[in-house]
């Protein structure tokens, strides 16, 4: 049996990239971390629980992958460059099968990103995983909630619902052909954290986040936090090239209430399209403008007609029962 020690130095302790800004990494009681010199750190935590935030049972390596993407999309929000990230973790035992697939997902995507793995703690118990990520970004120039404008664009990057439509699927709300659901369920189990587009919105976007529980019910912490309202044209919305398959009102469900989208949602003036259209050429992500911000309070649903659409939707709730 692994000593923790043990689990430690052999599946995570060798991590190590080309990324400056970690002085010391894990090895003593503390990580050093030096964001080069004028730049802010940025830095963000998410726990993900077995039976709330994924299945028992769940792949490892796609779980190491999903656990680091997700705070990297944390990041990515903020217009962030990742640095470094810390991993604190429960296990119910210490299968060497498991841990090693769990830190092939998780330390390939560390790699991809230059995100160097600088500390963290483990213990014996229900399986449960904490990160921590750090991060760095110009003074000035982090991508907040609170500064959108009336007049502003809306917008969103990539493909929202089918992340959704795979729980559906999972869950027996409905069913898919074996080959859409693994496609779908690709976007729940794999999400692509939105780092280097985020990077080019500085300067450009003026409010972002990362959709993690819904685009309306994220949307919402934009809207409370910069004291507008937005106007959402529902026919707009980028549909997943599976849920587009779907009919139109489940279309509508899933990409306004899905979750674990994990693309960005984010506000640029309107006379600055083109550059939001060159920083997603730049960052090789799509994006699409859905919409408006309005000095109304409140979210107007409407379709392409600009009909106003009475639409029930809820977003994820991790205090909510399944």
């Amino acid at each position: 049996m692994l000593s923790e020690f043990d689990l430690i130095y052999q599946y995570f302790a060798s991590h190590r990239t080309s990324q400056t800004g970690i002085a010391l990494g894990v090895g003593d009681d503390c990580a050093l971390i030096q964001p080069t010199a004028g730049q802010q750190l940025a830095v963000s935590s998410d726990m993900l629980v077995e039976g709330r935030h994924f299945f028992a049972g769940e792949d490892p390596q796609r779980l190491g992958h999903k656990c680091l993407a997700v705070n990297l999309s944390d990041l990515a929000a903020m217009g962030a460059n990742p640095l470094g990230f810390t991993l604190a973790f429960s296990l119910p035992d210490a299968s060497p099968e498991w841990l090693s697939a769990f830190s092939c997902g998780l330390l390939q995507l560390a790699d991809r990103y230059q995100c160097q793995l600088i500390g963290g703690d483990t213990t014996k118990g229900p399986l449960n995983i904490c990160i921590t990520v750090f991060g760095e970004v110009p003074p000035g120039q982090a991508l907040r909630r609170d500064g959108a404008q009336a007049g502003d664009d809306l917008w969103v990057s990539g493909t929202l619902g089918d992340a959704r439509l795979a729980l559906a699927a999972y869950l027996g709300e409905l069913s898919l052909p074996a080959d859409q659901h693994e496609q779908a369920a690709s976007r729940m189990h794999l999400p692509e954290p939105r780092v280097a587009l985020g990077m080019a919105l500085r300067g450009i976007a003026t409010a972002a986040l990362d959709i993690s529980d819904g685009l309306c019910g994220d949307l919402g912490h934009i809207l409370k936090r910069s004291r507008l309202g937005a106007r959402i044209n529902c026919d707009a919305l980028p549909a997943g090239p599976v849920l587009s398959r779907q009919s139109r009102a489940l279309q509508h469900q899933f990409c306004l209430s899905g979750g674990d989208d994990y693309e960005l949602c984010f506000t640029a003036p309107a006379d600055r399209r083109a550059e939001v259209l060159q920083a997603a050429q730049l960052s090789q992500t799509p994006v699409t403008r859905i919409g408006s911000l309005t000095s109304d309070p409140g979210l107007v649903l409407t379709d392409a007609a600009d009909n106003i659409l009475e639409l029930a939707l809820t977003s994820f709730d991790h205090f909510r029962s399944p």
